[in-house]
């Protein structure tokens, strides 16, 4: 083997050769070369590198610089003795009406600024302060003199006094100068607030009375179709126009008709109607009303049929061959009436329901000669009384309780003038 200390030359050697031939293939190209003279780390302010996130910063913002002495270490530094750097912070207040705080961020990262002569070819590197300025909008204080405060104190004295110990004749006077005081401070205000007041009264000035926002209600409440300027109570409420003549001559009645006539019983899953039916069919000359009745069985039976629709307060109809099976022997153009008046697509919402319920207080009281008696009516729709109640004054009946024995009946009645319920107005504190 060879000595090692000649293969460390060899390998010196083929090192020196290798950097001469860079050297030398590097000199075609003229590169600037520039050397650290210095670093720097000033004691006092030193330069700032800083970020302002969300506004710009004039040049010309004088910042005032408040420096904080670090904490005094009760234990020995191990490292020799180099205290750390102080912590600073910039704070400025020459803009009218924002102020300007500049704090530290990342301490335990250091940063530096270069600074580069061209001309000598040397670069000093000073250590800074990385920081991040924010700014706040600055609260007006009110600039009243101690003098002036305490005139305006004396005299809130004197007024409580006077308000709460005075005479009439100084209370009158004490209102009469707040007032004033009112009035001149409303003389005092811009353009922008006459402007501002003047729109607020045209917008009073064009809006709706009580009496107009109650005449909107009434269109929009799901009740029948009624003639409200009628004199007589049978004309306001006229079935040929609430069902259609067409819907309604195509109801069958010939068979209730002579059922009754035989004395013989007729089943159906009603209390109002079976209640009803030899009353109404005995009279072969008021064949509508009996119309009307097996109308509402329909009507009665097609909400009791209803199951839990998908949406949340909905509910769902049967299908149309179940519908015809429940229905029957209703003609398929009377179960499409009911079906597109009371749903939509087989799912009723709120306003099917409560078109189908003030429907069937319409219905009774043209059957009962406008005056209900509410049990039957309550126990086939399923709802308590105070529900019930409330759809009958939608239709614009009064309704009133009456004993009867040991019973208690509530009877709905619709007479002229109809009474619908009002607009809540706002409780006035």
């Amino acid at each position: 083997m060879g000595d090692p200390s000649q293969k460390k030359r060899r390998r010196g050697e083929d090192e020196t050769s290798k950097s001469k031939k860079k050297k030398a293939e590097g000199a075609s190209v003229a590169a600037e070369t520039y050397s650290i003279t210095k670093v720097h780390k000033p004691q006092v302010s030193p330069p700032v590198v800083a970020t302002t996130p969300g506004f710009l910063l004039g040049d010309k913002r004088a910042f005032e610089v408040y420096e904080k002495a670090p904490e005094q270490s009760t234990k020995r530094r191990k490292s020799g003795g180099i205290p750390p750097p102080a912590e600073i912070a910039l704070h400025s207040s020459t803009h009218m009406s924002v102020d300007y705080t500049a704090r530290e961020t990342e301490q335990l990262l250091n940063h530096y600024v270069a600074i580069v002569d061209p001309k000598t070819k040397k670069i000093e590197i000073i250590s800074a302060k990385k920081m991040l300025v924010r700014h706040k909008v600055r609260s007006k204080n009110a600039k009243d003199t101690s003098a002036k405060s305490a005139t305006q104190t004396n005299y809130e004295k004197r007024t409580a006094l006077g308000e709460e110990f005075g005479t009439r004749k100084a209370k009158k006077a004490l209102k009469s100068v707040a007032d004033n005081a009112i009035v001149a401070s409303t003389d005092k205000m811009g353009q922008a607030e006459h402007a501002m007041l003047q729109n607020v009264k045209e917008v009073f000035a064009n809006s709706a009375t009580k009496e107009e926002l109650q005449a909107a209600v009434d269109q929009v409440r799901p009740v029948p179709r009624g003639n409200y300027d009628a004199e007589h109570i049978q004309d306001v409420y006229i079935p040929r126009e609430i069902i259609g003549s067409d819907i309604l001559n195509a109801v069958p009645v010939m068979d209730w008709q002579e059922a009754v006539h035989n004395n013989e019983a007729v089943n159906v899953p009603s209390r109002f109607v079976a209640h009803r039916i030899a009353r109404v069919a005995a009279n072969k000359e008021d064949k509508e009303r009996l119309q009307v009745l097996r109308y509402l069985l329909w009507v009665i039976i097609f909400w009791v049929t209803t199951g839990k629709g998908k949406e949340r307060g909905t509910k769902s109809i049967a299908k149309r061959d179940k519908l015809r099976e429940l229905l029957s022997p209703a003609p398929e153009v009377v179960i499409e009436n009911i079906r597109r008046k009371f749903s939509d697509n087989g799912t009723m919402r709120k306003e099917h329901m409560e078109l189908l319920m003030t429907h069937c207080c319409v219905f009774a009281s043209i059957i009962d000669s406008f005056e209900v008696n509410m049990n039957d009516l309550r126990e086939d729709l399923k709802l308590e009384q105070k529900q019930l109640a409330q759809y009958f004054m939608e239709v614009g009946a009064r309704v009133k309780q009456s004993k009867a024995g040991g019973n208690i009946n509530h009877i709905a009645k619709l007479q002229l003038p109809l009474i619908f319920p009002k607009i809540k107005s706002a409780v006035r504190r």
